[in-house]
C-alpha cells in the first residue's frame, strides 16, 4: 500500500510537470511530502549509506509513478496542448489560484507575523513576469528547431534544462512553463514522443537535455534545503510570488506556440476548466488527509 501511495504521488507530479502551469514541487507541497522529497534528493547526493538507501527506496517509488504519468501525458499532450490551449490554460489558472491558499494554510505557522518578507513575494512575481515579458519567442511561435544539433543549440538546450528542472522541484513556476517561454516545450515533448515510437534521431538532444536536468538538480537541491531550513518564511513568500507570477506566464502562453495565438482573454477563458482546476486541488487535499491516516 505504501508503494502505491508513493507511486501515485509520483504520477501526480508527472502530470503537473508535463503541462505548463504547475510544478511537480507544487503537487508535492500540497500532498505534504515536499520536505521528504527534497531531503531524499539531498541524501542521495551527499547522505551516508543508510540515508542513501532510504532515499533510493523512496525516490524509486516516486519515479515509477512519475515515468508512467509522463509517458501517458506525452502521448496525449502535444496534440491536446496545441488544439485546446485556452482550456488547458484555464485549468491551470484554477489549479494555481486555488493552490495558493492551500500553501498559505499549510505554512501559516512559518509565515505568521513575518509580513516584512512579503517583499520576497513581489520579487517572485517580478522574476516570472520579467522572464515571460522578455521571452524572445513570444509572439513568434516556439520555433526552436532541435532536429539538427549545433554547439550553440546544445548549450541552449542544456542551460534551459538546468533552469527548468530547478523550477520543477520548486513549488512555484512550472519547469514546463519555462520550457514554453524558452521555445522548447513543444519540441521536447515531440522529441520524447518520437523516441517512444523508437525514432532514435532525437536521442542525442534528449541526452543533452537529460544531462542539463541532472546538473540542475545537483546545483539546486542543497540551495533549496538550506533555504527551507534557515530561511523558510522568506522561501515560502518567494514561492507564493513565483506562483502568482506564473498566472501571467500562463495567460501569455498561447503566444509561444508553433502557430502563435493571442494571449488568453475573458472571451477565451473557460470557467468550466477553471473550476475543474480548483476541484483537482480540493481532491489532492482530500487525498493528503487520507494518506496521512494510513
Amino acid at each position: 500500500m505504501k508503494y502505491l501511495i508513493d507511486a501515485f504521488r509520483g504520477f501526480c507530479m508527472a502530470l503537473a510537470d508535463s503541462v505548463p502551469g504547475v510544478s511537480g514541487g507544487t503537487v508535492a507541497f500540497i500532498l505534504g511530502f515536499y520536505d521528504k522529497f527534497i531531503n531524499s534528493l539531498n541524501n542521495l547526493i551527499s547522505g551516508n549509506k543508510e540515508e542513501r538507501i532510504d532515499a533510493i527506496k523512496f525516490l524509486a517509488k516516486l519515479l515509477s509513478g512519475w515515468v508512467i504519468g509522463m509517458i501517458l501525458a506525452v502521448l496525449l499532450l502535444s496534440n491536446v496542448f496545441e488544439s485546446h490551449i485556452y482550456a488547458v490554460s484555464s485549468l491551470f489558472l484554477g489549479f494555481i489560484i486555488f493552490a495558493i491558499p492551500v500553501i498559505i494554510k499549510e505554512e501559516k505557522e512559518s509565515i505568521k507575523g513575518k509580513y516584512v518578507f512579503i517583499i520576497f513575494t513581489i520579487i517572485g512575481i517580478a522574476i516570472v513576469a520579467a522572464i515571460t515579458y522578455f521571452n524572445p519567442v513570444s509572439g513568434e511561435g516556439a520555433n526552436v528547431d532541435i532536429s539538427s544539433l549545433n554547439l550553440g543549440l546544445c548549450i541552449y538546450v542544456f542551460i534551459s534544462a538546468m533552469i527548468a528542472i530547478s523550477a520543477m522541484v520548486l513549488p512555484g513556476i512550472s519547469g514546463s512553463t519555462l520550457l514554453l517561454i524558452f521555445g522548447l516545450y513543444i519540441p521536447v515533448i515531440n522529441a520524447i514522443k518520437e523516441l517512444l515510437h523508437l525514432n532514435l534521431s532525437y536521442l542525442p538532444v534528449l541526452v543533452i537535455f537529460g544531462l542539463g536536468l541532472i546538473t540542475g538538480i545537483l546545483l539546486i537541491i542543497k540551495l533549496i534545503k538550506k533555504a527551507l531550513e534557515k530561511f523558510r518564511p522568506q522561501t515560502i513568500y518567494l514561492i507564493i510570488g513565483l506562483m502568482i507570477g506564473s498566472l501571467y506566464a500562463i495567460i501569455m502562453g498561447p503566444t509561444t506556440l508553433d502557430v502563435p495565438k493571442d494571449p488568453m482573454t475573458t472571451s477565451t477563458f473557460s470557467i468550466i476548466f477553471f473550476i475543474i482546476g480548483g476541484a483537482i486541488i480540493f481532491g489532492l487535499e482530500k487525498l493528503k488527509s487520507i494518506i496521512e491516516k494510513k
